[in-house]
């Protein structure tokens, strides 16, 4: 097989879930694509690389400085809704079940990974807590050990403010990821979200 294939089939195994078979049915299909085809998918590639990063605010992906939730008025500002994954913020978008705004952390405290509180952005979630006017925070994290760890530290610095803090009502399994959970299932979570004793 000539080197460039290769290489091509070995960029595509970065990506999360792709395999060996996937991976070369991919390249081999890219090998079937006209010019205009070849430079749309290249083009598109450099441009997610060079135009997005993170929303300013919520740490969301956008390719302003601040995002369009962000940039959204007429939303409700006295509820945000925390996330571990900014895809989840996609997927609640998407599905339009939920109004209020979200902050992105960097990931779950994991201490058998080394992975500190200091390490997942904690620092900016509390200064916005600080300078707005939630009165809610809801945890909607893919359910976990994890998950668990992160919204019961937070919990705790919250401690003695007003903030009614809350998570997604059971439906969701643990160990589930969200984007897997159907549109209905997660409408309820939300609707029935239950508050962090």
């Amino acid at each position: 097989m000539p080197d460039s294939i290769k290489k091509l089939i070995e960029s595509f195994k970065m990506l999360p879930g792709i395999g060996e078979k996937t991976a070369e049915r991919l390249a081999f299909s890219v090998l079937d694509f006209d010019e205009d085809q070849i430079k749309l998918f290249s083009d598109s590639i450099s441009l997610v690389n060079k135009n997005i990063h993170k929303c300013s605010i919520c740490n969301t992906l956008t390719e302003n400085d601040v995002c369009f939730v962000c940039n959204d008025d007429s939303r409700n500002d006295s509820v945000l809704c925390v996330v571990d994954d900014v895809k989840n913020v996609f997927l609640f978008e998407k599905m339009g079940m939920f109004n209020g705004y979200y902050h992105v952390l960097d990931g779950l405290i994991s201490p058998l990974e080394g992975i500190n509180p200091e390490d997942i952005g904690l620092e900016k979630l509390l200064n916005r807590l600080k300078n707005n006017n939630f009165k809610e925070i809801i945890f909607a994290f893919n359910p976990s050990i994890e998950s668990e760890t992160t919204a019961m530290y937070i919990k705790r610095i919250l401690e003695g403010t007003d903030i009614k803090i809350t998570r997604l009502a059971s439906g969701v399994p643990m160990g589930a990821n969200m984007e897997y959970i159907d549109k209905l299932t997660l409408e309820r979570a939300m609707m029935d979200r239950k508050v962090i004793e």
